[in-house]
């Protein structure tokens, strides 16, 4: 870039005479300042400034005093000019370090280094981002482009007088937006597009002739599935360049309105090579390969060379078929560890659990690996199609492996696999894939003698194997060569010094004989498991036996200590024996797992040995326990005086405690599957029922959350049938309370409104009081959304008297800010601040942070509809960061559209659009329909002020389609701006 016009001179600059100058730092990308260090330096009056300005963008070269006074003032300088300019350098020069600014040739230069200047490293950001796009290095082409943007601090030159700074200051932000359309290209290539769109509106918004940006616009709409908005696009801009400036769009516009009007394919992807525009991670997945991993040699040669050829023109899958016990997983892994340098980009894994009776679900796996890839959970989309879109796009540019194990059918991995060339899959089954299109299939047999006779020798060890050869041969013969089988036997002899390998082949065949029953398949791997667990220490027998009945993919070291009813550290070392036996698995650090065909035998054995029966309900218990315990010390840390965790079922377990909420929401998450399973094994149980329903009201996060809502839902809808098969009233209630707040949640208002009705009805039953409260204080929030307020009233000041007859202060809280909305709508503006202001009150006292949050929301829409917006769109922006902060998608999607709604009412129509978008891409998935018909309505309300308006017309007649389907009353109104706008 041309500082000034004029050629840069770089001979003329001289290197800084003095090593403290390089302390010295300037901007100009924001207001015209400088710092010695960490001191901010005085930079004197705006004249004073204008002539730091002026030098700073000369790049070390001379301005002389001539140029300095017209720099300052143009055409009309003040008749004291040059001492003008003389006293401002002088005081410059005082600020300054000695040298720095020195007067030469009848005019004055500054001796910096390059990199004290914001604009040269903004530059050289800029340029670096350029050369790495064109190398097709994508990911780190945004990185620095965001950098370089990042320098900025609002306008730059910020109040600075004088022509020269007007001239530079708009140079500047034409660059600015140069680079900021270029990373919003990126974005688009990377697939994320939805959330784009609110930049761009606002941008569309602030620059309307600008046609890069409404090209922009258009095709990140369009790839948003809004192709009716992107057309509308084009329309607006067509009459607006007619209007303004006589002109029709530019051939590039017109010719991508004609791609969306056929649907072109090439639209739906992006251009050339995308790349994340996320913060770029390297996820590195792999469980840890085996050190004794040996044979298998043609197989590893096969894949690998497979693997290393997938930088070509076709991704390279390979399926790796076998029966269980064969040694699948192993062998993925250590092909997989082995083939790293070809995907330097990361590797993904996930255990698909295929064969087992929940096979995970490509949304939940898609989900994790998105997440894994760097992308924030705001730009994961909810259907599996968008997720696996989404997916193949973050993957396509780079070079990633996904290990896909233990797959139970095409269909399941099917959106899984990515999309382009340079990434890979590598997939384990039990079954053949013989309809995955364009699969590289391998079916994995059983080792060869000499293969298993090695394996066996890698862990019994050399000398004591060589001298018994042909008793080795039939250790491995009686395991049918399963390395599985011969792991665990091999394990067995390793650990046992007196025994010889006829001994073990012996015991082996007295096993097989045992088992002569089983079916042919399964007999030496039962027969290896039976011999593995015979050799365990009665300690670690209970704990194999044990372990295996809890439901779960995996389970935690806490979780496990609990159940065994150990200290944690004794469970840890029960557990870490049993990993070196083979019989369990470390599947990261502090959690195991089983394999499938184990997991199935320990449950046998526990039901064969582990006598009473009462102690494998009780080990379950603990589990439950353990897992009620720590939810609730969730629960009480997120809601600080909140009195559910002193009416919850009493537990065994005092369960984990945590230093802060953001730990304990983390653990929270991270148990989120093993925690459910525990819920729905549970709740089949008549004496584990109630306490199964605690967990779940105790966990009702994760179903506010939206990554787990889904999971939650179904998990709740479970035990709502178990409690009725059971016949437990006050469970029924209890869950049905759960439940109602997840179909509000949903936007099923009428489902969630019979649901509380219910478990009023079941809880003043079976006199549960605060499941009554919660009750009426649901009935409350379904009458405001049904726009019955005098029954709303009734509910909520009912809710209101029973949690303060409980001392239950957040309860309290909760519904007094419910009922400050009912007044709201009612047109009682003062009372319904007042009692959004008690309840913030009531949260702040017992310092409940998150659900202050849901105070300081209705306040914000109190205030807002009061006349007082700059105070709600500061109670609103409060509530917006708590919630982002305890990732509440559905109350930070609320929380941008009330914060469009006071933008409008404010005339920041352009405010308003940026803060609607983000709303809809934020509330993805959920929310309901009737939530995104109003965020919609309020888009369109924004488009129209700013201009947009075919795109606000497309908005209505979306919004009025949801209404109209949902036979909302909002309908009406949203037809009323139709017909308006049709008449304009």
């Amino acid at each position: 870039m041309e500082r000034d016009g004029g050629p840069r001179v770089p001979e003329q600059r001289a290197p800084a005479a003095a090593a403290e100058r390089d302390e010295l730092r300037f901007s100009v990308l924001g207001p015209v300042r400088a710092w010695r260090g960490a001191e901010t330096l005085s930079s004197g009056s705006p004249q004073q400034r204008a002539l730091l300005a002026a030098l700073l963008l000369r790049d070390g070269r001379t301005a002389t005093a001539g140029e300095l006074i017209d720099a300052l003032w143009g055409d009309a300088p003040p008749s004291q000019a040059l001492a003008a300019v003389r006293t401002y350098a002088s005081r410059l020069r005082k600020v300054l370090n000695p040298g720095v600014l020195v007067s030469e040739s009848g005019g004055y230069a500054l001796r910096t280094t390059p990199e004290a200047l914001d604009l040269n490293v903004a530059e050289e950001l800029a340029g670096d981002a350029d050369r790495a796009r064109a190398a097709g290095d994508r990911c780190q082409a945004r990185t620095l482009i965001n950098k370089s943007l990042d320098l900025w601090d609002g306008e730059a030159l910020a109040s600075v007088p004088g022509p020269y700074a007007e001239t530079q200051r708009a140079r500047l932000e034409e660059w600015r937006l140069q680079l900021t359309e270029a990373r919003l290209d990126m974005d688009l290539e990377a697939g994320c597009h939805a959330e784009a769109v609110s930049e761009l509106t606002s941008l569309t918004a602030a620059h309307p002739l600008r046609e890069r940006l409404r090209e922009l616009l258009m095709l990140a709409l369009y790839r948003s599935g809004r192709q009716a908005e992107a057309l509308a696009v084009y329309a607006d801009t067509r009459r607006l360049l007619a209007d303004e400036l006589g002109v029709d769009p530019r051939p590039e516009l017109s010719l991508l309105q004609e791609r969306i009007l056929r649907a072109d394919a090439g639209l739906a992807r992006p251009r050339e090579e995308p790349a994340p525009a996320h913060a770029v991670l390297r996820p590195a997945q792999l469980p840890a390969t085996v050190p004794d991993f040996t044979g298998r040699v043609s197989f590893v040669q096969e894949l690998g060379d497979r693997l290393a050829t997938a930088e070509g023109s076709v991704m390279a899958v390979s399926a790796l078929a076998g029966i269980g016990g064969v040694g699948k997983t192993t062998l993925a892994v250590h092909v997989a560890h082995a083939a790293r340098e070809y995907f330097p980009d990361g590797q993904l894994y996930v255990d698909l659990q295929g064969a087992g009776t929940r096979p995970a679900e490509p949304e939940a796996v898609l989900g994790s690996f998105l997440r894994a890839l760097g992308l924030p959970g705001t730009a994961i989309p909810d259907s599996v199609e968008d997720r696996s879109a989404l997916y193949r796009s973050t993957l396509a540019g780079r070079r990633v492996l996904v290990l896909l194990d233990n797959a139970r059918d095409a269909a399941q991995l099917r959106p899984l696999l990515p999309g382009t060339a340079g990434c890979a899959a590598l997939v384990t089954s039990r079954g053949r894939m013989v309809d995955l299109a364009g699969a590289h299939l391998v079916d994995l047999d059983v080792m060869s003698p000499e293969e298993a006779l090695q394996l066996f020798t890698r862990i019994v060890g050399l000398e004591r194997v060589s001298s018994e050869r042909e008793a080795a041969l039939d250790v491995v013969a009686a395991c049918g060569f399963l390395p599985l089988a011969i792991r665990i036997a091999a394990s067995r002899l390793a650990s046992r010094r007196t025994w010889t390998v006829s001994v073990l082949a012996a015991k082996l065949a007295d096993e097989r004989r045992r088992l002569d029953e089983l079916q042919a398949g399964d007999l030496a791997v039962k027969a290896t498991f039976e011999l593995g667990y015979g050799a365990l220490e009665p300690s670690q027998a209970r704990a194999f036996r044990l372990l295996g009945l809890a439901d779960g993919p995996d389970i935690s070291l806490a979780a496990a200590a609990a159940l065994l009813d150990l200290p944690g550290r004794d469970a840890e070392d029960l557990l870490e024996s049993l990993v070196d036996t083979s019989l369990l698995e470390s599947a990261a650090p502090g959690r195991y797992r089983y394999h499938d065909l184990v997991r199935l035998y320990a449950r046998a054995c526990a039901e064969r040995d582990e006598q009473p029966a009462s102690e494998r309900a009780a080990a379950l218990s603990r589990l439950l326990d353990f897992y009620l315990a720590t939810a609730a010390n969730v629960y009480a840390l997120g809601r600080p005086g909140d009195r559910l965790v002193e009416h919850l079922e009493p537990t065994s377990s005092v369960g984990l405690s945590f230093p802060d909420p953001g730990k304990a929401q983390d653990w929270l998450y991270e148990e989120a599957l093993t925690l459910l399973a525990c819920i729905r094994q549970s709740a089949v149980r008549a004496d584990r029922l109630r306490r199964a329903v605690d967990l779940l009201w105790a966990a009702l996060d994760l179903g506010e959350s939206g990554a787990n809502s889904k999971e939650y839902e179904s998990t709740a809808a479970g035990v709502l049938s178990a409690a009725r098969s059971l016949g437990d009233a006050r469970a029924e209630g209890r869950v049905l309370v759960v439940l109602g707040n997840t179909h509000h949640l949903m936007g099923r208002f009428d489902q969630a409104n019979q649901e509380a009705h219910r478990a009023t009805e079941l809880a003043r039953g079976t006199d549960d009081t605060l499941a009554v409260c919660w009750a009426d204080n649901h009935l409350g929030i379904m009458a405001i959304y049904q726009n019955r307020y005098a029954d709303a009233e009734t509910h909520l000041t009912r809710a209101i008297e029973g949690f303060r007859t409980g001392d239950n202060l957040p309860g309290t809280a909760s519904a007094l800010c419910n009922l400050s909305r009912t007044r709201l709508a009612m047109g009682r503006t003062t009372g319904a601040i007042s009692l959004a202001e008690e309840g913030m009150r009531l949260y702040d006292s017992v310092g409940s942070t998150f659900r202050g949050a849901n105070a300081r929301y209705a306040l914000g829409m109190a205030l807002a509809q009061g006349g007082h917006r700059s105070d709600a769109v500061k109670r609103l922006a409060e509530a917006l960061e708590v919630f982002r902060d305890s990732r509440q998608r559905l109350w930070e999607g609320m929380t941008l559209f009330r914060l469009a709604e006071v933008d409008l009412t404010g005339r920041r129509s352009a405010q308003a659009a940026s803060h609607a978008e983000m709303a809809l891409t934020v509330l993805r998935g959920i929310g309901g329909e009737w939530r995104r018909g109003n965020v919609l309505t309020v888009l369109g309300r924004a488009l129209d002020g700013i201009g947009q308006t075919g795109r606000a017309q497309v908005c209505w007649q979306e919004a009025l389609a949801v209404f109209e389907g949902l036979k909302a009353p909002e309908a009406e109104e949203v037809r009323a701006l139709l017909v308006s706008a049709a008449a304009a």
